[in-house]
């Protein structure tokens, strides 16, 4: 299975960002997305996430489009927890919105029981980061896209969440972008605009 961008072209206005790019994630590969702020990387993560439309191009999962409706096996864990979550929900419902979690997620993640009978408000911003990852490795996952999902957190909640996300194995495929090549996660760096 791959997730793969085929000619994507991206623009704000009359500026082209991404213009027919090409991108191919082979299932259990860990890319890096590395570059300056407004090159395109967390807007390619929103394409590949179907987050955003593309003006040109397509995005397919083991030669399948994104689908349009139901659940979306690339998902994306943002930099801002509370612009990803209905602030009206309690959080056991926004988390339930992936499908039901396994226990052992929840366990590795440190997400306490009583955190999901809260409202988002309720929460510290580590916390609610951390039922957005649940959240987006729902059983139907084969893709994770993170967008500097950790830059905001203290370093023993980011220790926390990316020791988790490393152990995950084959439950989701996973992306990252960052404005350090320190932060790109493995081997392949990709970096946008070039």
């Amino acid at each position: 299975m791959a997730l793969e961008g085929r000619n994507l072209s991206f623009r704000y206005g009359e500026s082209w960002l991404l213009k027919n790019e090409e991108l191919r994630i082979e299932a259990g590969e860990i890319v890096g997305l590395v570059g300056a702020s407004g090159s395109g990387k967390s807007t390619l993560a929103r394409l590949l996430a179907g987050h955003e439309r593309l003006q040109e191009g397509s995005v397919v999962v083991n030669g399948s489009p994104l689908p349009a409706r139901g659940r979306n096996p690339v998902q994306m864990v943002v930099q801002h927890p509370e612009q990803a979550v209905n602030l009206r929900w309690k959080l056991r419902r926004t988390l339930l919105e992936g499908g039901t979690p396994d226990e052992s997620l929840l366990i590795g993640l440190g997400i306490e029981p009583e955190w999901l009978d809260r409202f988002p408000n309720e929460l510290s911003g580590g916390e609610l980061q951390r039922i957005c990852v649940a959240r987006a490795l729902g059983p139907g996952t084969r893709y994770l896209i993170a967008d500097e999902m950790t830059t905001m957190l203290d370093a023993i909640t980011q220790a926390q969440i990316l020791a988790d996300r490393a152990g995950l194995g084959g439950a989701a495929r996973r992306g990252h972008t960052g404005h350090q090549p320190r932060a790109a996660a493995d081997p392949q760096a990709v970096q946008p605009g070039r």
